[in-house]
């Protein structure tokens, strides 16, 4: 059976950290605790599982910190988990079903990362990260912000799901501060974290700036296929912010030269000739992102609903406003089969009910 070692690295996580910890205590096999500076009650809480807490001085640097945790480990491969990550009770038994049969040769272990919610709490929002890494000098964390260990070696992904549930916000500005300050001190960013940096100006509603370091991302030779098109989204999107709406729309239609048609960019060019009145063409793009195929395992941000309930929802629309209200009401119970719950669907039934 493999051994995991839990690697953490925390600063004044009080409010999530027992409910983390609690959540994968009888699954791991050692834990090891990084903390970079806490002023609550972090230390004391955690030093309740585990006599493996350490002290680490904060240089705004994730890797740094991520990677002396891994050095302490002592298992067979390294976890990561953030203080407000949890394994939901659904997943404990795939979780300890892996341990038990994974084979000795396997250098990574993938796993979804669900880190947004619906109204009915399944997941709006995934993608699949790193999260069992074997124990060796081999594997470490690069970048820091948005930190990560480049694959290689034998990886196999798994459908079990990390959990991200925030109770309370951070601090939204960290990340940029961080990003300044290494450009400041003359530091070069490497293609993701460029695309990191031009996704966190555009956070902070910095559209111009963001644009422009999303297009020089975009323009060169390296860099992920997936950031490249996740780049074309969110720089469409600082287009719009800035009344450019034709950028937006050219910059959409050029994520697929890197790749075959996404749903998630399909939704984002329907919605544009929703918006503008152009109902067939919205129409051409919906069903288009209907017949994307879902990639389960997908080094991509995912968002599922653009696969099935959004078109659905959209095409609705579309009909009703070309004034063919029976298809149009078709869709929306196709949308309803998707989310009964949703209060889109059920305002568009109470509507079409009423006529």
């Amino acid at each position: 059976m493999a051994t995991i070692s839990l690697c953490m690295i925390v600063k004044n996580e009080e409010m999530h950290i027992a409910r983390c910890l609690d959540s994968v205590a009888e699954l791991v096999d050692e834990m090891i605790i990084v903390d970079t500076g806490s002023i609550d009650r972090t230390v004391e809480i955690v030093s309740k599982y585990t006599s493996n807490v350490y002290s680490y001085p904060w240089e705004d640097n994730f890797s740094d910190a991520r990677n002396y945790s891994f050095s302490k480990a002592s298992m067979d491969y390294c976890m990561w988990m953030d203080a407000d990550d949890i394994l939901e009770e659904a997943e404990k038994g795939k979780f300890l079903q892996l341990k038990q049969s994974l084979p000795s040769d396997v250098d990574i272990v993938m796993m979804k990362y669900n880190t947004s919610f619906d109204e009915a709490g399944k997941p709006a929002f995934s993608y699949f990260r790193e999260r069992w890494i074997r124990n060796c000098t081999r594997y470490r964390w690069i970048g820091a912000v948005h930190e990560v260990i480049p694959p290689s070696g034998k990886i196999i992904y798994s459908d079990i799901a990390i959990s991200h549930k925030k109770m309370c916000a951070g601090d939204p500005d960290r990340n940029l501060k961080i990003y300044r300050k290494l450009i400041a001190d003359g530091k070069f960013l490497e293609p993701r974290q460029q695309y990191y940096f031009g996704r966190e100006l555009y956070y902070h509603k910095q559209y111009e700036e963001a644009a422009s370091v999303l297009e020089q991302f975009l323009n060169s030779t390296e860099g992920w296929i997936e950031n490249k098109i996740e780049a074309c989204s969110i720089c469409a999107d600082c287009y719009y912010k800035l009344g450019q709406e034709q950028s937006a729309l050219i910059t959409l239609l050029r994520s697929m030269s890197f790749d075959l048609p996404r749903a998630e960019l399909c939704c984002e060019i329907g919605k544009y000739f929703l918006e503008h009145g152009n109902f067939q063409n919205a129409i051409y793009w919906y069903e288009t992102a209907l017949n994307v195929p879902k990639k389960e395992i997908s080094d991509g941000f995912i968002l599922p609903d653009c696969y099935d309930y959004i078109p659905f929802l959209q095409l609705c629309v579309c009909y009703d406003k070309l004034g063919d209200r029976q298809k149009a009401k078709e869709y929306n119970e196709r949308a309803g089969a998707c989310k009964p719950y949703s209060q889109a669907y059920l305002y568009n039934k109470r509507y079409f009910d009423s006529l």
